[in-house]
């Protein structure tokens, strides 16, 4: 006999068997009881919950001859033909393949039809949010007026799909995600039935990385199991099946990162990238370590929330005292972006390298977020002596942080420049010009530039009009800041036209003939 996977092995066959649905099984089993059985059902939630398995149980408990209790009693003639797929009452149709008007409508011709055996017809109608918008009107009639010994048991995983005017015709029933507990204990069972020794602690990853779906958990077990077959299955195994990384390499990865060791961080991907690591569950895995460590940085008593061992619950306290909360946002952040990124990406070990290296070095990014992170890392590398921040960048890291906490940041008392200093200026007037405004930019390229004084620029135009322009007020303070930004000092810009700044023409510089010249400055 050919093996049969074990999520169809051990599908369940009663009410009893659904793990994880009670308020959905108690209902159905109370209706049957009290005979208040409804025309139609909508049965909505993620893959593998158990939609199509309850549908199935409830189709043989409706027509079973010897109902136990809501459930059927799977010995009678009408269960065992029902649960073999022989049954004419029992109608599974795929609404993904069998989506048209047509299809509706050989239905809407074969309910005019009792059942020629057994009290109900049943519709089991799969993936109900594929059908077409005609399609989806060909039934309501039918869907809302059946004939008494017709059911209909609309399946999907994408509710927000089906027209209000369907969902209003429907008993809704929403199928929960599987805890982890729950799918870790049914599995528990189901390895006691197959005689196959597995540690529980692979059964607990397995059940996590199902994300709460029954039949995923069963068949990544069945994976598991066949690899390493007729061997007790541990949790290294599980992990090397699956292409996933151990808690352990996400605390060394994580430590690296915040000594902003780039080129340990980079060794640890190669290792991984050897082991034949999948990425994409690397960065999903990764941005949940994280979001562990964050909720353990934030929350008190926290042990009872996250699933967890003690070991790894110590190991995340101890980094949670390494690392602060807003470098935990950005980690999140910037993974939570890589995860969708990599699903698309021919090149993923470089989308993971390149997100890795931003997380050691938050000067490559300009979003708010990493503001206090690139503070933080100036004032490590001047406690390491590897850096003495100049006067400028003190002023924009102190200005940034004002904007940040909203308050109004005082402007820094700079030094007034000396006639050294204006020389400089003159001789690299070019790329401030070139940052101004753009009628300024354009008036500045006539201008001729002399000393004017200790810390005084003095700028003559060729005209009242152009000295008139370049003069006003917030041309001045533009010109200024630009100044005192590039030399860290002190400058007053004066303007004046030809005629009032003739006796500085022995000083003068004109920036017109000099845009593509060594620019000297004589006293």
């Amino acid at each position: 006999m050919s093996y049969t996977a074990l999520y169809r092995k051990f599908r369940p066959l009663s009410f009893e068997d659904v793990k994880g649905q009670d308020h959905i099984v108690t209902t159905l089993q109370n209706q049957i009881k009290a005979n208040r059985i409804g025309h139609a059902y909508l049965f909505c939630g993620t893959r593998g919950t158990g939609k199509t398995s309850v549908a199935k149980i409830f189709a043989r408990a409706v027509n079973c001859e010897h109902p136990k209790d809501g459930s059927p009693c799977g010995e009678c003639g009408m269960c065992r033909s029902i649960a073999a797929g022989t049954s004419m009452n029992v109608i599974e149709i795929d609404a993904a393949s069998n989506n048209g008007v047509d299809n509706i409508r050989e239905i809407r011709e074969e309910v005019a039809y009792r059942p020629t055996e057994g009290r109900y017809k049943v519709y089991i109608i799969d993936e109900v949010h594929m059908l077409s918008i005609g399609a989806f009107n060909a039934l309501l009639k039918t869907l809302e007026e059946p004939p008494e010994y017709v059911i209909f048991i609309l399946a999907t995983t994408e509710v927000h799909k089906i027209p209000i005017t369907i969902l209003s015709r429907c008993q809704r029933y929403d199928f929960k995600r599987i805890s982890i507990d729950v799918i870790v204990n049914r599995l528990k069972e189901l390895m006691e039935t197959e005689q196959v020794e597995v540690e529980e602690k692979a059964l607990r990853y397995v059940a996590k990385a199902a994300d709460g779906s029954m039949r995923d958990a069963l068949s990544l077990l069945d994976q598991c199991i066949a690899f390493h077959l007729g061997e007790k299955l541990t949790y290294e195994q599980v992990l090397d099946v699956l292409g996933a990384v151990d808690t352990d390499v996400f605390s060394r990865l994580l430590r690296n990162i915040i000594k902003r060791d780039i080129p340990q961080v980079l060794d640890t991907v190669e290792e991984l990238m050897m082991e034949g690591r999948e990425l994409t569950q690397l960065s999903a895995d990764f941005t949940w370590y994280l979001r562990n460590l964050l909720l353990v940085k934030t929350s008190d008593n926290i042990e009872d929330v996250l699933d967890v061992s003690t070991e790894n619950m110590l190991q995340l306290k101890e980094e949670a005292q390494m690392i602060e909360p807003d470098m935990l946002l950005r980690y999140i952040r910037i993974f939570s972006e890589l995860s969708g990124q990599l699903k698309y990406a021919t090149q993923k070990r470089v989308m993971l390298e390149v997100a890795l290296i931003k997380l050691c070095t938050p000067a490559m990014e300009v979003e708010q977020d990493t503001l206090l992170d690139r503070i933080r890392s100036v004032e490590e590398k001047v406690e390491q002596g590897a850096l003495a921040p100049t006067v400028q960048e003190r002023a924009v890291y102190r200005d940034q942080a004002g904007r940040e906490s909203g308050q109004k940041v005082p402007k820094p008392e700079l030094p007034n420049a000396i006639p050294e200093d204006i020389q400089e200026v003159v001789k690299n007037f070019r790329p401030i010009a070139d940052e101004t405004s753009g009628m300024l930019r354009t008036f500045l390229k006539k201008a001729r530039l002399s000393l004017g004084g200790d810390n005084r620029l003095l700028i003559v135009m060729p005209g009242t009009l152009e000295a008139d322009v370049v003069g006003k007020e917030e041309h001045r303070q533009e010109l200024e800041g630009l100044i005192e930004k590039r030399i860290g000092k002190r400058v007053e810009v004066e303007v004046r036209h030809v005629e009032e700044g003739r006796h500085f023409e022995d000083t003068f510089v004109d920036i017109e003939k000099k845009i593509n010249m060594e620019i000297t400055v004589e006293d």
